[in-house]
């Protein structure tokens, strides 16, 4: 079998889910299978891109327990098992034995499908689309939060627990009616704001803790594994899996994924189930974040610049505050806002204001400071564009008011009350309020669902109960 001259592009799965139901992912692209006899329509379906190609294509098929088998996809149909390489330090009949039972179970099955079983028509055809398959649910239980203090307003009381992943954090979807989460036995878990589990999926190992995000203007949830980006849409369906090449980088600053290709490669948004480069990236400028399938992009000292497949650049001038001069440097954006450092003609002070990355204007200004206290400054808006902390400087975008918080650096924020340390104690605000002192160790919410504080301890999720 001349397995090592048939290219690993495009990335096939075939993952059988039923008797009736199967999903192909061709190049990330998937492909619903609903047929008498998903396996053969499955590999008829490859058989035909592979006719397309004019060559054999590696492919991986997934039963619905779980297990995977390596194949080759010829464009005739015809499919043939890859061996898979044994080390010759163990005894070597057990190994022969081993790998003869493999062989002969694979090409049993693939005589099964090809010959034996009844062929029917050969193009697929989908009446239902097809559903993510049944798995064991995880434990899900009310529990008491003993081990650190409650933040303020939540009780000890958890209405519900769940164990996940040692080193992974949950996602609170913007609506706060979801909690996604990423369990020691590889699997997505997404429960509503009561614990109920809504829908859950196998993900292979080192997969990143899961985001909520946008793509084609549709809410979905991202995570990432190597060489692969997956979402999913949120109703049950089976995910879209974009291969990704081994140097790319996923970030979710914006409202969208970004695809950081590399230095001299760029960046891809993420469109149609597929990849399309950001194009016309100018000299010296830098890749910022994504929105639906467009990509903002800055120079170090202005003006901003939106790419988007198929249209010509746009060029975008922030709008200068009150006393502002000239763009000293674009630090950083988020979904709709960059923070911009402006002169003011004195050697020790600038103006940072957040400006709108939809027309340039001002939405906020912070006080005066100097150079090197406004470099230490870090950027955290929360999710629904109320209230954000650049360092020290707090903003309340409802009333568009700020105010200087000496030494503050913020931590998280949830809903509108920001969390940081002052001095190395912790302490919570609301920008606007006065300051709250914390205990030592305060848990912080990574969200809010529902009625719940979403905290975690020790590799398990905490519902906490308001007071």
């Amino acid at each position: 079998m001349a397995e090592k001259g048939i290219p690993s592009w495009p990335k096939v799965t075939i993952r059988l889910y039923d008797d009736h139901n199967a999903e192909v992912k061709i190049a990330g692209r998937s492909h619903p299978v609903n047929h008498h006899d998903p396996r053969q329509a499955a590999i008829a379906l490859v058989a035909e891109r592979s006719a397309q190609l004019g060559r054999a294509m590696k492919a991986t098929a997934v039963e619905s327990d779980g297990s995977s088998w390596p194949l080759i996809i010829h464009p005739d149909g015809q499919v043939e098992a890859v061996e898979v390489a044994t080390k010759n330090d163990k005894p070597i009949w057990p190994i022969i034995a081993a790998a003869a039972l493999a062989v002969v179970l694979v090409a049993g099955t693939a005589l099964y499908l090809l010959v034996i079983r009844d062929h029917g028509p050969a193009k697929p055809t989908s009446t239902e689309s097809p559903k993510l398959p049944e798995l064991p649910k995880p434990e899900v239980k009310a529990d008491q939060f003993a081990a650190r203090p409650a933040p303020p307003g939540w009780s000890t009381n958890a209405a519900w627990t769940i164990d996940i992943k040692p080193d992974t954090h949950p996602a609170v979807s913007p609506d706060g009616s979801e909690v996604a989460v990423l369990t020691a036995d590889q699997k997505l878990v997404v429960l509503d704001s009561a614990g109920k589990v809504i829908y859950q999926d196998k993900v292979p190992r080192d997969t990143t803790s899961p985001v909520y995000t946008t793509v084609d203007s549709k809410p979905v949830l991202a995570a990432t594994a190597p060489g692969s980006l997956f979402y999913w849409p949120g109703d049950g369906a089976p995910p879209t899996d974009i291969e990704l090449p081994d140097s790319a980088q996923v970030q979710f600053f914006g409202s969208s994924p970004l695809v950081d290709m590399g230095t001299e490669a760029g960046a891809s948004v993420v469109t149609g189930g597929e990849l399309q480069a950001a194009p016309n990236q100018p000299r010296l400028s830098t890749i910022l974040l994504a929105d639906g399938n467009r990509v903002l992009m800055a120079r170090y000292a202005g003006p901003l610049y939106w790419s988007e497949p198929g249209k010509d650049l746009v060029t975008l001038q922030p709008k200068p505050p009150p006393g502002a001069k000239s763009i000293d440097h674009i630090v950083a954006a988020s979904a709709g806002r960059v923070i911009v450092h402006w002169t003011t003609g004195k050697a020790n002070e600038v103006i940072v204001s957040v400006n709108s990355t939809a027309n340039g204007a001002v939405v906020a200004t912070c006080p005066k400071v100097s150079p090197d206290q406004a470099d230490d400054w870090h950027w955290l808006p929360d999710q629904a564009g109320k209230v954000a902390s650049l360092g020290e400087c707090l903003i309340n975008f409802t009333s568009g008011k700020t105010s200087l918080l000496t030494q503050f650096e913020p931590q998280s924020v949830n809903q509108t009350t920001i969390y940081g340390q002052v001095g190395g104690d912790l302490v919570s605000v609301v920008p606007g309020s006065k300051l709250v002192k914390l205990q030592p160790n305060t848990a912080r919410p990574w969200g809010t669902a529902g009625d719940h504080a979403i905290v975690v301890h020790d590799s398990v999720l905490y519902a906490l109960d308001k007071k």
